[in-house]
């Protein structure tokens, strides 16, 4: 479908590089998220804001769009993004929750779906990152991520949990590949994290919402700022192209807020 779709583009005379963009886009989405549903394209539309500036952002939304008119889909059209950025952070994880979700996997020895929970939150990598992740990576302590423009940004593993990771590998006797595998031994895919997570959030009755593959790298951004200060800093670990795009983990939760307004607001 995404070949006929770059066949289509080329007919309307568009510009080469405009067509390897848009095309870029509708892989990029359909890598991650596979179904043409308006909450994927949201999940979508809200990954690409945390990651870059506003222009790349309308710039596959765009693509997107285009996407939707070629496939006769209007009404699931996105809506292009504004410089100005939300006042709150929305559909994040509690802390009370990830630690609630990562203690029943561990307490029903559900080890690589708590590895899973625990490398979301404690690397901040995205889930694109994640499944590249080997056992050799938590060998050294770290990932490198070659980036646009020939940059590399290192997502760290932290001491603590390759401590955890190195026990779990040993009893696997697992020495090198991929960290995260599927039932038939071969790399887990960025969907079927998307779904399992989706999963467990019925089992355990915790909102769906909230527990998605980005959420948890929103609370690494969080709990970093909790924990040190240093927004400069948490740019440079999350990637981020602006500091600006940081900045909106320096507000609440809109649950946060709310909690706050009740607790305050007695007059």
């Amino acid at each position: 479908m995404v070949e006929k779709f770059k066949n289509y583009l080329l007919q309307s005379n568009m510009a080469e590089n405009t067509i390897t963009a848009y095309v870029y886009a509708v892989n990029d989405f359909t890598s991650q998220y596979g179904r043409l549903t308006k909450k994927n394209l949201l999940l979508y539309k809200m990954g690409l804001i945390e990651a870059f500036k506003p222009k790349t952002v309308n710039l596959r939304i765009q693509a997107l769009n285009k996407y939707l008119d070629y496939l006769h889909k209007p009404q699931l059209h996105l809506k292009s993004v504004k410089v100005q950025q939300r006042t709150y952070l929305e559909n994040v994880i509690s802390n009370e929750d990830y630690t609630f979700l990562k203690n029943k996997l561990k307490k029903e020895n559900n080890q690589e779906w708590y590895f899973v929970v625990r490398f979301l939150a404690a690397t901040g990598a995205r889930v694109s990152e994640l499944v590249q992740l080997k056992v050799e990576h938590v060998n050294v302590g770290y990932y490198d991520i070659y980036t646009k423009g020939g940059k590399i940004r290192r997502l760290f593993i932290p001491k603590k949990l390759r401590e955890e990771a190195h026990e779990w590998l040993s009893a696997s006797k697992r020495e090198s590949g991929y960290l995260f595998l599927n039932r038939f031994g071969e790399r887990i895919t960025t969907r079927g994290i998307a779904q399992q997570l989706k999963n467990f959030a019925v089992k355990y009755g915790l909102n769906p919402k909230v527990v998605y593959p980005h959420s948890f790298r929103h609370r690494y951004a969080k709990n970093f700022l909790d924990k040190f200060n240093d927004i400069s800093l948490l740019a440079d670990l999350m990637g981020h192209e602006s500091i600006e795009t940081t900045r909106i983990y320096l507000r609440r939760t809109a649950s946060e807020q709310q909690a706050i307004v009740d607790k305050v607001i007695t007059w």
